[in-house]
């Protein structure tokens, strides 16, 4: 008995095409074949053509969503198919009649052969044929040369996860290299088989205007595939990557695989991502004199951060791993990961809240905590409110933002008091956290206090923003 073929039809406002697209899988000389179409939320009469074909053809089936884009469309639609074999195909493009046969024999042949396309003709705009370079696993981690009218086992797309649904313009991309990356290769049938409508507002015009946006994606999504086959990234002038990669090196200390994954909770010159139970601090990129002083004289912050977290201990989220990479020994981009910490809050949440649960008993206990940092020597030079961490009640704190700690056989009263400078809260938190800090530090806390208050941090003073408020 031969496989079930499950073509694939995300609609979205196709109208004037889909009759067309439809009458040509249906004149397919391949059976049996099932036709799911999904309407992704069109505004047309798309979803009652499609519902007409359905009531007249028992291969026919239609699915209805609101608008999520063509990757969510066809993912929905394979979620429901039946086939051995998907192949999708765009509401406005056509196939041959003997393109499903062709492709199937192949596949049922070759189990190495993990995607079978064919020649293309682009019609519409335009009339001629659509000629891509020869399949190669180099190429394809540079470019596109593969139609998104292929066909591939279900199987597969299970292995892989399907489209992705939030890297957007090249999902098709995306995709093959998603099924290459379980091994085997593309065959081409030499033959125009593939019918590919290029019109202004077609996703392929628009694609090009997102450069940067697809080698990001293809990059934080294919990493080890682009290493494997370019040398390291895929770079803004794809064609020179595989050269530029001849300088690029790669230093991994610690086991993390994900530098690139999970969402994005800080974006500013740095950005932070949390995956699962970590979070991955990507450092800005240096200018070109700290590039070579990173490069060759000095430790990178994500070196300095991974090290310094060792020497705390538990005052710090446990370190995982950093990365550096370097272009002819000149340092790029560096990253830093560590568990994601149980301390929730940070001491931004107290300034200007003064109804803040316990916050006086959290206030205390910061004092105590910046104290035993001073008396075993370690002093962070950006003891600022986003880096100071703690639960609940304040019974458990921490420090972030490594690189710039200091670690220091004797702190002196001054040097340490001093380092309350950039915490801008108002002067009774200030006079908690001063007093906590004299009696663990043996120093007379009225002068603590005062010192504190006295010694604001110059840029807070200079903005009017001490928040030295009764």
């Amino acid at each position: 008995m031969k496989p079930l073929v499950s073509v694939i039809i995300p609609i979205y406002n196709a109208e004037p095409y889909l009759k067309e697209t439809l009458d040509s899988v249906l004149c397919s000389t391949y059976r049996p074949i099932e036709v799911v179409m999904v309407d992704d939320g069109s505004r047309d009469n798309s979803l009652a053509i499609a519902q007409k074909y359905c009531a007249e053809h028992p291969e026919c089936h239609i699915l209805s969503q609101a608008n999520q884009g063509v990757s969510a469309a066809r993912n929905n639609a394979i979620k429901h198919a039946k086939g051995t074999y998907i192949l999708p195909v765009d509401a406005d493009d056509k196939i041959g009649s003997t393109y499903i046969q062709k492709a199937v024999e192949i596949l049922e042949k070759h189990p190495e052969v993990r995607i079978v396309g064919c020649r293309a003709w682009m019609f519409g705009d335009v009339d001629k044929e659509w000629i891509l370079p020869k399949f190669s696993h180099s190429l394809l981690a540079r470019k596109n040369m593969i139609p998104a009218t292929a066909l591939y086992r279900k199987t597969d797309w299970e292995r892989c996860g399907g489209y992705c649904e939030t890297d957007i313009f090249r999902e098709d991309w995306d995709f093959w290299l998603s099924i290459m990356e379980l091994g085997g290769t593309f065959h081409k049938i030499d033959e125009i088989l593939f019918y590919y409508r290029i019109t202004k507002g077609s996703r392929r015009t628009l694609a090009k205007s997102k450069k940067k946006f697809i080698v990001d994606a293809i990059n934080r999504r294919h990493p080890e595939y682009l290493k494997k086959h370019l040398g390291g990234p895929l770079h803004y002038h794809r064609s020179w990557s595989k050269f530029i990669n001849l300088f690029r090196s790669e230093k991994t200390i610690g086991e993390y695989k994900h530098w690139q994954e999970g969402d994005i909770i800080f974006s500013n010159r740095n950005i932070l991502r949390k995956y699962q139970n970590t979070i991955c601090k990507q450092f800005a990129r240096p200018n070109i004199l700290r590039s070579i002083i990173y490069g060759w004289f000095a430790a990178s912050k994500a070196c300095r951060s991974y090290e310094y977290a060792q020497k705390l201990g538990d005052l710090t989220p446990m370190p995982i791993a950093y990365k550096e990479v370097r272009y002819a020994g000149i340092l790029r981009d560096s990253w830093y990961v560590c568990q994601h910490s149980d301390c929730t809050h940070t001491f931004n949440e107290l300034i200007s809240n003064a109804t803040f649960p316990k916050r006086a008993q959290i206030l205390e206990s910061i004092g105590r905590f910046t104290a035993a940092l001073h008396k075993k020597g370690v002093l962070h030079q950006d003891y600022s409110g986003g880096n100071i961490l703690f639960n609940e009640d304040g019974s458990r704190i921490q420090v972030i933002d490594l690189n710039r700690i200091r670690f220091k056989k004797y702190i002196p009263i001054e040097v340490g008091l001093k380092n309350f400078e950039r915490l801008n809260i108002d002067k009774q938190a200030l006079t908690i956290m001063g007093h906590a800090y004299a009696k663990v530090m043996g120093v007379d806390p009225e002068y603590a206090v005062e010192y504190i208050i006295t010694h604001r941090w110059k840029k807070h003073i200079k903005k009017g923003i001490t928040n030295l408020y009764e």
